[in-house]
């Protein structure tokens, strides 16, 4: 197994980029965004995964870890091979992939060419619970770019917070909620509310919140 090269890059073209490493051209199969960030002459390191055919050996390659192991999760997915996971990849990033999977939007992978609506379905249930590494790095949205969020947010305020703890409650409550609950307004201020304290519970019980 060839889990990753460190060479000189010799030439580019397409999505293909050829790496000399001791004296070998090895050709990686590369997103697009990749390619562009290569320079011919220049030294390149890649995260590789080698996948072994019997009539073929390909090698795929990455710039950064967490895009070889979300591209081997794709790959464990029924009907995904190498090109498709690849090709995720080169529209999708890993945090936005596993937000997609979190809020079980497939329609992010029904956008990438190859994949149709079964296999994205297919690929957001067979990631849940796998992604949560690499939406540990994936940027917070604000909170008012979600609606159910918002309306959280302003029935905690509501409540009398401050509408700084209120948003930090509401950002903790969505990365902790499951998909249900993020798009629920009652069941996601209830998250909130557990995170807030037992006090802001009785007061979300006052307010007519369902238990």
């Amino acid at each position: 197994m060839i889990s990753s090269v460190r060479g000189t890059v010799i030439a580019v073209a397409g999505t293909t980029a050829i790496i000399e490493v001791g004296g070998v051209g090895l050709a990686v199969s590369v997103t697009p965004q990749l390619v562009l960030s290569l320079r011919i002459g220049t030294e390149a390191r890649l995260h590789t995964a080698l996948i072994v055919r019997e009539d073929d050996l390909a090698l795929f390659g990455f710039q950064e870890a967490d895009e070889l192991a979300v591209f081997d999760l794709l790959r464990g997915v029924t009907g995904v091979g190498p090109k498709s996971a690849i090709g995720v990849l080169a529209a999708i990033s890993p945090a936005e992939i596993a937000t997609a999977v979190a809020t079980e939007n497939d329609g992010a992978f029904r956008k990438v060419s190859g994949i149709g609506p079964k296999t994205a379905k297919l690929i957001v249930l067979s990631l849940a619970g796998k992604m949560l590494p690499f939406a540990a790095t994936a940027p917070s949205a604000p909170t008012s770019a979600n609606p159910v969020s918002k309306n959280v947010l302003v029935a905690l305020v509501g409540l009398g917070w401050s509408e700084r703890v209120a948003a930090q409650a509401v950002d903790e409550a969505v990365a902790e909620a499951s998909a249900t609950e993020a798009a629920s307004v009652p069941a996601l201020l209830r998250v909130a509310l557990t995170r807030l304290g037992p006090r802001q519970a009785s007061a979300a019980r006052s307010e007519g919140v369902p238990s």
